[in-house]
């Protein structure tokens, strides 16, 4: 085997003194970066499970574009169906759903459980869509007093915020014809003649909605009273079905529809991921940031009209849109150094004091390979003093000595000191031949 030049092997052993002194703080930096990816956790989960609403409603039709877009980033969205609001509610309190679709007025100050939860926004807008059959065009809830009506099921919230409405207007619900179906058979059952209202409180993206809007025989009521109803609850807000929005061509609806909405949310749990949120907020820009039917470009998702308190990461997202470093790179990699960076300066901070040990313990191994042999030559020169000192034996023990300073090797910045080296026991061993 060929052996090494000595340049080279110089070179190595003043790489593996350098390794050798720095060694404890690159373990130290390991392990400070090990603990602070366990704390942070930056990688998420790949399953979430999203609680959305019956079939065919909005809910359920956003919830699939929602599970089609993050299964881009390799994260599965269980789509789990519900009656609706007040259902996603009980689930999230009860940790069955991670993620929940949520209308404005359902929420329970009181509740500990929902204090906890975090919005991701205001999504959309959902109207109250109150479809009726009559002779005469009818103005009020109040003249609703004596049909006979369908508020939806209870574990979709709508009664409850039916209930309020019912209050604010006198009706004395004991005594109104109510039913709870849900919204296919409530449909079907109002076609049929066999109730004469219809209350939807969905967005005009649901296919019930889009069905209705354009059955002959069908009137929506015009709720003039909308801002009225918007300054008594926070989670309302006047909106106007624009005329010809519904069929431009049919003229449908023919005229402007002033109609109340409530305001749909995404909750989470505080236990979702952080990244999760970001990927959701950001196609909630996608999805619902384009112009609809009750708002204009960029309008929706928002931080307004939601009960619940508004995540940090949505927020940041809502206001500036996705990262600097995913508009560049994968949403995985770049993920990871969001996540990591700040955890990285703490590190940083903590490592560059201690790096200023690293050349003095460096220069502190390299010299010791020459000072250690001193000792020994010391030793030899305090013998020699002695009355009954051998010479030879001195002699023949510095030869060694000098035998082994030959195979030391140093790096060339520190060669003078191991020449000095062999200089002094030269000198030692001259002196010693002269006595």
């Amino acid at each position: 085997m060929a052996t090494l030049s000595q340049p080279l092997r110089d070179t190595l052993l003043s790489v593996r003194a350098l390794l050798t002194a720095a060694g404890p703080l690159v373990l130290l930096a390991v392990a400070l970066l090990t603990l602070a990816y366990l704390w942070l956790d930056p990688i998420p989960p790949r399953q979430v499970t999203l609680a959305t609403g019956p079939a065919q409603s909005a809910y359920d039709e956003f919830g699939k574009r929602y599970a089609a877009a993050l299964s881009g980033y390799g994260i599965q969205v269980r789509l789990l169906e519900s009656e609706g609001a007040a259902q996603n509610l009980q689930w999230l309190a009860q940790g069955k759903v991670d993620l929940a679709f949520v209308q404005g007025g359902n929420g329970d100050a009181q509740s500990e459980a929902q204090q906890q939860l975090q919005s991701l926004g205001s999504l959309f807008v959902e109207p109250l869509w109150l479809f009726y059959r009559s002779a005469r065009p009818l103005k009020t809830l109040g003249d609703f007093a004596k049909l006979r009506m369908n508020v939806g099921t209870p574990g979709s919230g709508v009664p409850r915020l039916m209930s309020q409405l019912f209050d604010l207007n006198h009706m004395e619900e004991s005594t109104l014809k109510l039913s709870h179906l849900s919204q296919t058979p409530a449909t079907v059952a109002f076609l049929d003649g066999a109730i004469d209202a219809l209350l939807f409180a969905s967005a005009p993206e649901s296919p019930m909605v889009q069905m209705l809007l354009q059955t002959p025989g069908v009137r929506l009521l015009q709720v003039a009273q909308n801002e009225a109803y918007a300054r008594r609850f926070s989670f309302l807000s006047p909106v106007t079905l624009p005329r010809g929005v519904v069929d431009l061509a049919k003229d449908l609806p023919p005229q402007d529809v002033k109609l109340v909405a409530t305001t749909t949310t995404l909750l989470a749990r505080p236990t979702v991921h952080p990244a999760i949120v970001q990927l959701l907020a950001q196609t909630a820009l996608n999805l619902h940031g384009q112009a609809g039917w009750f708002s204009r470009a960029r309008e929706f998702p928002n931080a307004e009209h939601t009960e619940f308190t508004v995540s940090d990461e949505a927020l940041r997202t809502i206001r500036n849109g996705p990262p600097l470093l995913q508009r560049y790179l994968p949403f995985a990699y770049a993920n990871l150094i969001e996540r990591m960076w700040l955890a990285l300066g703490i590190i940083l901070a903590i490592l560059l004091p201690l790096s200023r040990i690293v050349p003095p313990l460096y220069e502190f191994r390299i010299r010791s390979r020459v000072f250690r042999w001193y000792g020994q030559l010391r030793s030899v020169e305090d013998r020699a003093a002695l009355p009954n000192a051998s010479m030879a034996d001195l002699i023949e023990e510095l030869l060694q000595l000098e035998a082994r300073v030959e195979k030391v090797s140093v790096p060339l910045s520190y060669a003078n000191e191991l020449y000095a080296l062999r200089n002094h026991i030269e000198r030692v061993r001259l002196r010693l031949q002269n006595n």
